[in-house]
């Protein structure tokens, strides 16, 4: 699982990167809150621990512009702030969890499991998405589109039953790669296949109907939803 950690105190980042590493995590840290923006644009990550007071962003800046641009995935705040106002202030934000400074190690690792337990999502084998008049059925591999079956590759299809369960959040082509193509080495780029299959998929899914529903949002990826009225 791939924690990103969003912290500008070295040694506290330090120390909580290598205990998380000691189990089974792996860790990225981000010395600023516009390097964390960054990185969770470029890379996929399970879980975001997220420090409140950052330089020139902060952590709550982040967290609502995280939120806005549709990601999901769990963030637990790390403040020393502990007044109950703060914690509404975080909480009302978007996170998931509140952490106050200092905190023991046993303890951290217990949010950070319960949070990747909640935000690990199980699709049942017969699944149904619809978007608009967009329609899949994943028990019995139909897509339709208004009344008209599409015809879909292997590939196409796998690619959007993931897009339609992350209907209306942009998932990245890292994220694509990891899921769908179930890449996990960095040295491998999909980025090129990816727009192929994309492309090809829009095809059959938008290109013949007057309503769009698959998007690209420049340099960060894809969104499958609904046109803005």
């Amino acid at each position: 699982m791939r924690i990103l950690l969003v912290e500008d105190e070295k040694k506290l980042a330090n120390a909580v990167s290598q205990g998380l590493n000691g189990n089974g995590y792996e860790v990225t840290i981000a010395g600023s809150g516009e390097e964390g923006f960054y990185l969770l644009h470029r890379q996929p990550f399970d879980l975001v621990l997220l420090d409140v007071m950052l330089p020139h962003r902060s952590g709550i800046e982040v967290l609502k512009d995280l939120r806005s641009g549709g990601f999901k995935m769990p963030v637990l705040i790390l403040t020393s702030r502990d007044s109950i106002e703060d914690r509404v202030l975080g909480l009302d934000a978007g996170a998931d969890d509140y952490l106050v400074k200092p905190f023991a190690s046993p303890e951290l690792l217990a949010r950070v499991r319960a949070l990747l337990r909640r935000g690990r999502v199980e699709r049942p084998k017969n699944a149904k998405f619809q978007v608009s008049d967009l329609e899949l059925d994943v028990a019995s591999r139909i897509a339709r589109r208004g009344s008209q079956l599409l015809d879909l590759t292997a590939r196409e299809f796998s690619l959007l039953e993931y897009l339609l369960s992350n209907e209306g959040r942009v998932v990245s082509r890292d994220m694509l790669a990891r899921d769908v193509w179930k890449e996990t080495s960095r040295h491998t780029p999909l980025d090129n296949v990816i727009d192929v299959q994309i492309a090809r998929l829009r095809k059959k899914i938008d290109d013949p109907f007057p309503e769009k529903l698959l998007h690209t949002v420049r340099g960060i990826g894809f969104v499958l939803r609904k046109e803005e009225e």
